[in-house]
């Protein structure tokens, strides 16, 4: 890392530096959270799948809508990225009714504002994918919000712009992961503002850490699905009775590993390029 980079924030995964005015520089840790806790066990080379992914994902989508990506490193972890000024949106995509999704459907029929027809089951595929945005909580969960309370925070102009965009970017990727074995369940993405005011997509792009993938071979609605991100994690913490709150417990040696091989397999299987070979050279995702 160049002596001139400055530490500027820490995320639940992310380590943020600065390099100069314009540049910053990403730091993908292998942390894992689960229920907005950070849990004391790492996942070996979780960062670089979510910066490989993201390398991938960003290089392919330009054409919907401009990126923060000027270059991965040769650690496999690390992305120069333009400064932004980011929105207090997290944009969230939903194709299929899971989550919190879910929860709200069971409870009022809405999700996000968005009324759905009678009688779904739990991860259906939805009629049409829904942009559900939501808070960014400093401490704690997202908060759900409707389009009206969106407006007020970014604008109706640049909510629209922003719903296009996202709605975009999910169709693109999940008719490529359809393809290739993995139904994109949902997915958020961070969008910023660069300085002539264009909307720019930032952080990370279809990662485990960010979206819901499962295994299109074993898709059965009226339940749960198996995955390829961290839900196999999630479960664990559940199974042993963690009351989901820090310190989140230590995660066994068995859970480490079906975590990675999960991580490692949806980033081959998108990518369609040797883990390995990503490892070897970073750059080759950005072909």
């Amino acid at each position: 890392m160049s002596e001139a980079a400055v530490h500027v924030g820490s995320g639940k995964v992310r380590e943020l530096f600065e390099l100069d005015s314009e540049r910053l520089l990403l730091v993908a840790s292998d942390r894992i959270s689960t229920f907005d806790v950070v849990l004391p066990t790492e996942i070996p080379d979780k960062g670089r799948v979510l910066t490989g992914l993201s390398g991938f994902w960003f290089t392919r989508t330009r054409e919907i809508v401009p990126n923060h990506l000027l270059a991965l490193r040769s650690d496999g972890r690390s992305t120069e990225c333009r400064r932004l000024e980011m929105l207090p949106l997290e944009c969230v995509v939903r194709g299929y009714l899971a989550g919190s999704g879910w929860k709200d459907y069971q409870a009022t029929g809405v999700v996000c504002g968005h009324e759905l027809p009678e009688g779904l089951q739990e991860s259906d595929k939805l009629p049409e994918p829904l942009f559900t945005p939501s808070t960014k909580a400093l401490e704690g969960h997202d908060q759900n919000i409707d389009r009206a309370q969106a407006e007020e925070l970014v604008g109706k102009e640049r909510y629209e712009e922003v719903e296009r965009a996202s709605l975009e970017l999910y169709r693109f990727a999940s008719e490529h992961a359809a393809a290739r074995g993995i139904l994109i369940a949902d997915t958020k993405f961070e969008l910023g503002i660069d300085p002539d005011g264009k909307l720019v997509l930032a952080d990370e792009a279809f990662t485990p850490d960010s979206s819901r993938f499962w295994p299109a071979d074993e898709y059965e609605p009226g339940k749960p699905q198996p995955s390829f991100d961290k839900q196999f994690a999630r479960d664990y913490c559940e199974s042993i009775g963690w009351d989901k709150n820090y310190p989140g417990p230590e995660l066994p040696e068995d859970i480490v590993a079906g975590t990675r091989a999960r991580y490692v397999e949806a980033f081959e299987r998108l990518t369609e390029i040797a883990f390995e070979d990503y490892l070897a050279d970073p750059e080759v995702v950005l072909t």
